[in-house]
């Protein structure tokens, strides 16, 4: 069957290196110039490079036989869901009709921030697209983060971006936005798995994250740390603030769901809903309320074409990219460098070629 491919293919601009600036590399990807910037060659940037570059090819799928598939539920994670859901609804009417103190909820949306930026900042921005280099005991406070969100550890997030980038709306993309707004946002967790997403996303290279040792705890002991991070400290800091019992639980279930879904439309709104200023020819879109919410992570189509800048944005408008405001401040303290960006010439030379024309400058 004769696939199409896509115009996202040419994710990069590649240029000879006498045509470069003095600090861009053969990507055109410049690397701001932090205090403690290192060589790029070190530890595992030829690993990151590598992967840099199998995204150009993001979108192509060999000319093959499609895989047979019937859509089987995949009962424990439907069940699970819909329970987690039951409770957070539960939690949100006690919380609407004054049952739950205000502070209560003040101190799991803080929790629920952490969280949130554990997976964009770290689990996206850090570990998948290797967009910046952070300290050890900065990787440490993220992976912490991470796991307060409860998106699979980091490896297995990482590993579902990857392919996701790779082969997005195709049948390996795990959640194929071609399949629906609701699949794309949530039905891909109560699914089996397409054959495409295991078959191909065997082809990932992880190799960096598998010699990675706060990936590998973390992988190692997920249920323990998933457990006491993100529901029983939560629990109990609130129920010491004054709060019932249950009510803390239930508040606990409310911050867990409300986060899963301002993360999932990235995923589905993102990928459906407004403007494509850097590539027409791919799905993703610049969603300016996505990134109100899910703290920058919804100017996509420019993600998709550069996944490599740090900022997932053209511009580093902090009010709507709260994770590249934490990690400008981390890079003032020194716990974050080279951060990889993409040159204005390069990205406007792309608007020109490939955008569709629209207003891509969000103010």
């Amino acid at each position: 069957m004769a696939l199409k491919t896509s115009t996202a293919s040419k994710n990069h601009v590649f240029f000879k290196r006498a045509q470069l600036g003095p600090k861009e590399n053969e990507e055109g990807v410049i690397t701001k110039g932090d205090k403690t910037r290192q060589n790029f060659a070190d530890e595992n940037d030829n690993h990151v490079e590598t992967l840099a570059s199998s995204e150009v090819e993001n979108h192509v799928e060999s000319e093959e036989e499609e895989v047979p598939y019937r859509v089987e539920i995949a009962w424990r994670s439907t069940i699970i869901l819909s329970v987690i859901h039951f409770m957070g609804i539960w939690g949100l009417i006690n919380l609407l009709v004054g049952k739950i103190y205000l502070k209560s909820f003040a101190i799991q949306w803080v929790i629920g921030q952490m969280g949130a930026l554990g997976t964009t900042g770290g689990a996206h921005r850090y570990w998948a697209h290797r967009s910046y280099r952070a300290t050890r005991p900065l990787q440490i406070f993220l992976a912490f983060c991470q796991t307060i969100s409860v998106q699979n550890s980091i490896y297995e997030w990482v590993r579902d971006h990857r392919v996701h980038h790779k082969f997005t709306e195709t049948n390996a993309d795990p959640h194929n936005a071609k399949r629906g707004f609701f699949f794309a946002h949530m039905g891909w967790l109560m699914v089996r798995k397409h054959p495409d997403v295991i078959r191909k996303g065997a082809t990932v290279d992880m190799s960096d994250l598998e010699n990675d040792p706060v990936v590998s705890f973390q992988r190692r002991h997920y249920l323990p740390l998933i457990t006491i991070i993100a529901f029983i400290l939560p629990t109990v800091i609130v129920a010491w603030s004054g709060e019932t019992w249950l009510n803390s639980w239930l508040l606990t279930m409310f911050r867990y769901i409300l986060a899963l879904h301002l993360t999932w439309l990235v995923n589905s709104a993102a990928h459906l809903y407004g403007m494509r200023p850097y590539d027409k020819g791919i799905s993703p879109r610049e969603c300016w309320y996505v990134s109100m919410f899910a703290l920058g992570e919804g100017w996509h189509n420019y993600h998709h074409v550069y996944p490599q800048d740090y900022r997932t944005s053209e511009f580093g408008i902090y009010h709507t990219n709260l994770t590249a405001l934490f990690i400008d401040m981390c890079a003032y303290f020194g716990w974050v460098y080279g951060r990889k960006t993409v040159p204005k010439r390069i990205v406007e030379a792309r608007v020109l070629r490939t955008g569709d024309g629209s207003e891509y400058r969000h103010h």
